[in-house]
């Protein structure tokens, strides 16, 4: 597994929070991809964030998590796609700074939050959802039990009354 992480903003404060790369090895593991996958996950500021949310999404204004799938699920792949070959699976983009405002809506740490968002735009890469409401029950479901193996214990995120 090839996993690319860039710090283009506040590389600072995001290195070191926890161990990104094993976060992404364990996500793409569970999710069965295989050994020649490659992912790349970048950090960024809001403007940046923007500017994709903008063209890509035709939404205007900055998002905490944006996926971009590469050879994904729905291409029609030969069966013979072989170990040498790379398997691009896509990229993340994470807006530090919305994770850094958000995880305390959200009673997590920093930390916490940003490990959320690596396996949320993971997991959209490997194919899942959250448009219909048992999509998104899958998903959350589906990090909850990632993020508690990679954490050591039960991981929760729930909105804090105000």
């Amino acid at each position: 597994m090839e996993i690319a992480i860039n710090y283009d903003y506040k590389p600072d404060v995001v290195k070191g929070l926890f161990d990104i790369e094993k976060l992404a090895r364990l996500v793409l593991t569970a999710e069965e991809q295989p050994d020649n996958v490659e992912v790349s996950i970048s950090f960024v500021d809001n403007e940046r964030i923007h500017e994709l949310n903008r063209e890509y999404r035709d939404i205007d204004r900055p998002t905490d998590v944006l996926s971009f799938e590469c050879d994904g699920f729905d291409d029609d792949f030969d069966a013979d796609f072989g170990a040498e070959e790379c398997f691009e699976l896509g990229d993340i983009v994470i807006a530090v700074d919305v994770a850094q405002s958000q995880a305390p809506e959200y009673g997590l740490t920093f930390a916490e939050e940003t490990s959320l968002l690596v396996t949320h735009g993971l997991l959209h890469l490997c194919g899942y959802d959250h448009m219909q409401d048992d999509e998104a029950v899958e998903m959350e479901t589906r990090e909850t039990e990632i993020l508690s193996s990679f954490w050591g214990r039960p991981f929760k995120r729930s909105a804090i009354e105000a």
